[in-house]
């Protein structure tokens, strides 16, 4: 395998009916000598309202490669962060460790490589007394591997982009203009 000095990728897994937990995370994969090692060094402490953490997967299982994770939006409650640091945490460190042994990630260069994932948790579930927390783990596990795999794979690919200029837009321009 090549030298990873920046990959990037993102995913969107849409929740079930009812629930608010639509996974959009975005990932960065790099070497720790690289842009996105200098980049997760720098994210080291705090920024109040984006908390920003290990991912682990419970109590002295850090992840590898080291991965860092944040919000892509202000966090304004405990019952929030609990969420986050709590199952959001513990579906992302299972996809890492997964895709691991699933071969999308190098075990032997595993130390080597490190990531960075902005993650997207809708306020409305901190406050959902129907919160199901299965379904947040569900869409936050399979976004997260997602993210990865196209990281690894340069998807979408330049030429799957120009091939479907036309027929995919963006959800908010639905209706705005006609082919």
């Amino acid at each position: 395998m090549s030298e990873i000095w920046l990959r990037t990728g993102e995913a969107t897994v849409l929740a079930s009916e009812g629930q608010f937990t639509d996974a959009m995370p975005e990932v960065m994969i790099g070497h720790v000598n690289g842009p996105v090692g200098h980049a997760f060094a720098a994210m080291a402490g705090q920024v109040a309202g984006h908390p920003r953490m290990f991912v682990i997967r419970d109590l002295n299982q850090m992840v590898r490669p080291a991965t860092m994770m944040t919000t892509k939006m202000t966090v304004r409650s405990e019952d929030y962060v609990e969420l986050l640091g709590g199952i959001v945490q513990a579906a992302t460190g299972d996809a890492i460790v997964d895709c691991l042994a699933e071969g999308v990630l190098p075990q032997d260069r595993a130390d080597e490589l490190c990531m960075i994932i902005m993650l997207w948790l809708d306020p409305r579930c901190a406050t959902d007394k129907n919160l199901d927390r299965h379904d947040l783990y569900r869409t936050n596990y399979e976004a997260t591997k997602l993210a990865i795999a196209r990281a690894m794979k340069g998807e979408p690919t330049v030429t799957e982009l120009i091939a479907n200029r036309k027929t995919i837009h963006h959800y908010a321009l639905e209706g705005m203009f006609e082919d």
